[in-house]
Formats: structure tokens, sequence, C-alpha cells
């Protein structure tokens, strides 16, 4: 079984500009078994904006 990457790590390799997009971040989430509340969180934490959500919540 493969460890998991650095969830901090995950978002910061994915995120343009301090940006992450909602795409990306439900990419990530099924990818790598994580939540989206979960990545919300680090990328909250690493003061990087989650932007284009396909639900116009960011």
């Amino acid at each position: 079984m493969t460890e998991k990457p650095d969830l901090e790590q995950v978002v910061l390799a994915n995120a343009v500009d301090r940006r992450l997009t909602c795409a990306a971040a439900h990419r990530i989430a099924e990818q790598y078994d994580w939540t989206l509340l979960e990545i919300g969180e680090k990328a909250e934490t690493l003061k990087i904006k989650i932007s284009k959500c396909q639900l116009g919540c960011f």
C-alpha cells in the first residue's frame, strides 16, 4: 500500500498564483481520498484562495 503524500505539499503543488481551482480540489480529494473540507482548511491555512468554484461559493 502506497502512503499518501503530505496534504500541504499537494495543495502547494497544485496552486497557481496562490489560487487552487475548485476542480483541482475535487481531483485531489478523489485521487488521495481526502475530504474537500480537509483541502479547504489546508488551503486557508496556507492563505491559498479557492477559485473558479463550480457552485459559486468562492
